[in-house]
């Protein structure tokens, strides 16, 4: 009796923080993440590449879910969707003509870089040999296209000088020829024509493009003869540097023109309010984006890579609802937020954290979830585990707390390993807490490391091991409560590499 009217007496806050969270973590279950996983990694998704009607159909999705859970939509108009604004840059219609007919993209040459040929244009050719200031002696290259040779050994840094002092004396285009044979060149064309969806950028809308670099047009050994006018010899000579410099009375009849395709995607947004420090705010965050379908036609669908953080973020969304609803609301509210375009980028929590829905100076932390569900080579056999990565970067209380909330409730093996800033993967610098890290705002990311089966067809359903992400995004929601809960705002106390 004597306890029960001790509890009578305290206020509704205080009552709230005296419950035991357990009750509430452990309705974050294995077979949730596996309801939910099922469909947002099916193939009827299609890899949920960035954009795509896929990815659409995980956000509505992911966004009812918040809807039925009573959480509230902050994106614009009360929406549980915050829109990226993207376009893709690519390329259009791309053609070399000859006499002999009109030649194809990545089939008889390749370009990259950049310029203005929107329209057909014929250029005069003239030979610059190895770009060197010897070499460029004399010859009038405005408006022209230059035949570049290429030096040995190869230095990426020399040929970007020798490409801003072609542009600079007036250089159009810059010309080279495959160092390979035709045969041999067939096959990497082969594959970059296989893969050259992938290799389009996504950029934001509103970015400031660099200015126009120089187009580069790389042809094969057979197309340069017949271009060029030469024979085996001739084209062996002039590959190896014995032809002198000079303008070589040919030319070059190209059309590259460059294609922005506006690309409609959002981050996915619910907002529990909190109490009386509702105007602090933990965001807990993963990507639902993947790379979608190969060129092969198979679909990457993307379990675990980040299916896995999705449905985990999902089901700590329902265990704080539910508190919430029991009278647990938290002292400080909760994002909980399914960010677009990470692989392409980052971009959805680059988005956001420069368009954030609630000011950044009120976040306290982001906790991120990327790939929960499998285990890496080096654990096989004791998966127990999960990589914690940043935790200590800016906040030595927020590490402290994760450590705490590990040692009373869940006991996995916290693996630092990838926390070692000269580590060569780079992972901090991977996934979308960093873009929080960089406005100085504490992180955590929960990684399970790579397995054979990284962004393969092959990282499917059936293959994640659902108990381990039950037990890591329990460890989540035990820091996460700590974190809205307790008295003082974690500080920001660190600065570490």
């Amino acid at each position: 009796m004597k306890k029960l009217l001790t509890l009578l007496a305290l206020s509704p806050l205080a009552f709230a923080q005296a419950q035991n969270p357990t009750k509430f973590a452990e309705t974050i279950k294995a077979e949730d993440l596996k309801k939910h996983l099922s469909y947002l990694a099916s193939d009827a998704l299609e890899g949920r590449g960035t954009g795509t009607p896929g990815q659409h159909k995980a956000a509505e999705y992911i966004a009812n879910h918040f809807k039925s859970l009573g959480l509230k939509g902050i994106g614009p108009g009360g929406s549980y969707l915050q829109p990226v604004e993207l376009v893709e840059l690519g390329w259009g219609d791309v053609y070399l003509k000859t006499p002999s007919g009109t030649k194809e993209l990545l089939k008889d040459f390749y370009v990259t870089g950049s310029g203005n040929f929107s329209k057909e244009e014929t250029l005069d050719i003239v030979l610059v040999g190895y770009g060197t200031d010897e070499d460029l002696n004399g010859l009038n290259l405005d408006g022209k296209a230059a035949l570049l040779l290429a030096a040995e050994p190869r230095n990426a840094e020399a040929t970007r000088k020798k490409m801003a002092v072609l542009k600079e004396k007036g250089v159009r285009c810059v010309l080279t020829i495959a160092p390979g044979a035709d045969e041999q060149t067939d096959k990497l064309y082969g594959r970059m024509r296989a893969y050259s969806p992938r290799m389009n950028r996504l950029t934001f809308k509103d970015e400031k493009r660099p200015e126009s670099t120089l187009l580069s047009v790389q042809i094969k050994q057979g197309l340069a003869k017949e271009m060029l006018g030469l024979d085996d010899t001739q084209l062996a000579d002039l590959m190896a540097g014995k032809t002198k410099p000079t303008d070589l009375k040919k030319t070059l009849t190209l059309k590259a023109e460059e294609k922005q395709t506006p690309i409609e995607t959002s981050n996915v947004v619910g907002f529990l309010e909190g109490t009386d420090k509702k105007n602090e705010v933990l965001v807990v965050t993963a990507h639902y984006d993947h790379i979608g379908i190969s060129p092969d036609g198979q679909i990457n669908n993307g379990a675990n890579d980040d299916g896995s953080g999705t449905v985990g973020v999902m089901e700590l969304a329902e265990a704080f609802s539910k508190a919430a609803k029991a009278g647990n609301r938290p002292r400080r509210s909760i994002l909980f937020m399914t960010v677009t375009g990470e692989e392409k980028g980052l971009l959805g929590s680059e988005y956001y954290v420069n368009h954030p829905l609630i000011p950044l100076e009120n976040t306290i932390a982001d906790l991120n979830i990327d790939m929960i569900g499998r285990v890496d080579k080096a654990h096989e056999g004791k998966p127990d585990y999960i990589y914690v990565i940043g935790s200590d970067k800016l906040s030595s209380e927020l590490h402290a707390i994760n450590e705490e909330a590990n040692k009373k409730y869940i006991k996995m093996d916290l693996d630092y390993t990838f926390n070692d800033p000269n580590d060569v993967n780079r992972f901090y610098y991977r996934s979308d807490h960093y873009n929080f890290a960089a406005k100085k705002i504490p992180i955590i990311f929960y990684f399970n490391g790579v397995h054979d089966d990284y962004h393969r067809p092959t990282d499917d359903v059936e293959k994640i091991q659902f108990d381990k992400a039950e037990k890591t995004a329990r460890l989540v929601f035990y820091t996460a409560w700590e974190l809205v809960n307790r008295d003082k705002r974690i500080v920001v106390d660190s600065n570490k590499p």
